[in-house]
Order: structure tokens, then sequence, then C-alpha cells
């Protein structure tokens, strides 16, 4: 397969983009980084990123369909009555591994929190917005970065919405998000340090959680449509709980594939793999 070129804004965004183009994970693509892009200043003379892809060769061959062997027609035979204590000792069937991925996606501490109204005083929603700002304060001063920080703390579901405004805020998003998630987590230890309740600190910057939302769950429909169709199993790139979360829901009412989980954390990925 020749080589395709995609542009994006940034060069990981352009290897997502690839995914859902080529109905592919990254793990499966070869990729060669033309240009890595640049934000120019104050918004002008800006370039995007330009990658260079393509399927690597598979060199498993297709699945032949076995025909089913028949089986010389045995008597059947009266069945035994199996013995009462007998009965009682015999091993419960183990559970699938759908059953295992409904159990590993259990909500945590903090998801469900988002379904408990959590009532605040006026003085400790000004503490808990000051202790954040002082935190992300030192953080962007350390870093040499001008970010404008809005706060808006909503009681409905007990949860600090702070949004993140600058010149390049692609330095404050990283790789698939994750300096963003692990800034939105370590201040959540500083918000929650002083808290009763249990308050959900939600970090956002140029509409970034949307977005991503939107990619995972447009990736996420494409390779199931590749799995039906090949009736191959496609085990996506590590993801994080949020994003192995959103895999599963965006296909929770597919009638033809299903998914689970499997690995070790950081590694943990999504499988789309057809129901039996």
């Amino acid at each position: 397969m020749d080589f395709v070129e995609v542009s994006a804004k940034t060069v990981n965004e352009a290897i997502t983009k690839a995914c859902i183009e080529l109905e592919v994970s990254s793990d499966r693509l070869d990729i060669q980084v033309v240009s890595e892009g640049s934000s120019g200043f104050l918004g002008f003379g800006a370039k995007p990123a330009v990658i260079k892809v393509r399927r690597m060769e598979e060199s498993v061959s297709e699945p032949v369909e076995k025909k089913p062997v028949e089986k010389p027609i045995q008597k059947k035979e009266a069945p035994q009555k199996m013995p009462q204590k007998a009965q009682q000792n015999t091993p419960k069937a183990e559970p699938s591994k759908a059953a295992a991925v409904k159990k590993e996606e259990v909500p945590t501490t903090e998801e469900k929190s988002e379904q408990v109204k959590v009532a605040k005083t006026e003085e400790e929603i000004v503490t808990m917005k000051a202790s954040g700002q002082k935190f992300l304060d030192s953080v962007f001063k350390s870093m040499k970065l001008e970010v404008d920080i809005t706060m808006d703390y909503h009681e409905e579901n007990g949860s600090l919405d702070i949004e993140f405004a600058g010149e390049d805020m692609g330095i404050l998003i990283g790789k698939r998000g994750q300096t963003l998630d692990s800034l939105q987590y370590l201040t959540s230890l500083v918000v929650n340090k002083d808290q009763k309740e249990y308050v959900r600190v939600k970090l956002d910057t140029e509409n970034y959680r949307k977005r991503r939302k939107e990619t995972l769950e447009n990736l996420a429909k494409n390779i199931a449509y590749k799995v039906r169709k090949t009736r191959k199993a496609v085990s996506l790139e590590p993801m994080n709980p949020y994003e192995r979360r959103i895999i599963h829901s965006a296909l929770q009412g597919n009638k033809w594939v299903e998914t689970y989980s499997e690995g070790k954390e950081p590694y943990r990925h999504v499988v789309i793999t057809t129901k039996r």
C-alpha cells in the first residue's frame, strides 16, 4: 500500500485522523513525520503538522473457514441421576470476558461523586478556588507561561470546572492529553486537601475534552465496522480508564461487536471483537 499524506493541527491529531481514515489502530501504521507544524506568533503564520502513513503488511493469512466434520450418530443413553451431594458441589461456570469488562469498568469514587449533589457554602467554594488558583499560578510561573484561568463550581454534581486560555495551549494538553490529565490529578489533590466532601476537578482548554471524545467515538465506530466486515478482533492503543469507557459506551448497543479491556496499566487497552 502506498503512503497517504495526512495533515492536522498537531502530529498526534494527524495520527488519530489517519487511524480513522484507514480504520486501523496506530500500532499497525507505518508513520513518517514530514512536518511537526508550528503555532506561529499570536496565531499568525501557523503551519499544520504533516505525516505520511500506510498500513503495515500483515504476514498472517486470512483465516479459512473449516467445514464441520460429520460425527457418527451415537445412541443416546438414558441420563444418570447425579447424587444430591454431588449436585451441590458442582462448580459454577466462570463469568465470560464481557461480564468481566462490566465489572472492570465499575465507576470509581470520582465518577460516583458526579451523581451526588454536594452542597458547599460560599466560603468553601472561595477556599477551593483560591487553593487551585494558587497551585496553578505557581506551576505556570515555573513553566514561564501566561495562562488565563477561569473557574466555575457546579453544585448539582460537585464539580469544579477549570478552563485555560493562552497562546499555545498544546503544551498543556500534551501527547493524547497526558499532560492535561496529570495536571488535573495534581490540582484535584490540592483542592480536596481541606474539603470534607470530594470535589471533582475537571481541566480543559481549547475544547480538547469534547474533541477527544468525538474522535474516540468515531474511531470506535470505524473499527467496529472493520471488525464486523473481516471478523477479526482489533486491539486499540493503550488508553486511560476514562477514554476506555468512551469506547465501551460508544459500542454498547452495537448488534455485531462487543468490547473488553485487557492488559495492565498503563498499557491496558480495549479489544473490539465480534459477538459470539
